[in-house]
């Protein structure tokens, strides 16, 4: 079970929230927060739909608008959206610049020299010494 499991009736979500279910209804009704469904159309909220709804009563009482809170929360979505695809972007850059021909890796041998190798190939003793410097940045 994770923070998305689809667990909590409206009554045990509005208790953990702390508001009325009338006003998760309407939440619901707005696209503020919308729960999962069972098949008879019974409302399931998640413990991250808990989250939401305590961060939407937090900026009410701070004076926004449910519209502005739409707004807010949206945007926090799509940051958090980015986010991720920026470490992912990093990664494939980070993936790429290893992969790159022209690489150079370089093991020291038994009795001290250099050996240069292959990007991605291993040392052929078990004795050597692999050294590995990242890229310059």
């Amino acid at each position: 079970m994770d923070e998305h499991s689809p667990i909590f009736v409206i009554s045990a979500a509005a208790e953990l929230a702390g508001m009325h279910p009338q006003t998760l209804r309407q939440y619901d009704r707005i696209g503020l927060v919308q729960p999962s469904r069972t098949r008879g159309g019974s409302r399931r909220y998640s413990m991250r739909d808990v989250v939401k709804l305590r961060e939407i009563q937090h900026l009410s009482n701070e004076g926004v608008s449910l519209e502005g809170i739409r707004r807010v929360l949206e945007l926090e979505d799509e940051v958090t959206a980015l986010r991720t695809r920026v470490r992912e972007l990093e990664g494939m850059l980070a993936d790429e610049l290893l992969q790159r021909p022209g690489r150079r890796v370089f093991a020291a041998a038994a009795h001290g020299e250099v050996v240069p190798l292959k990007s991605g190939t291993r040392a052929s003793r078990r004795d050597a010494v692999v050294i590995w410097r990242p890229l310059d940045r």
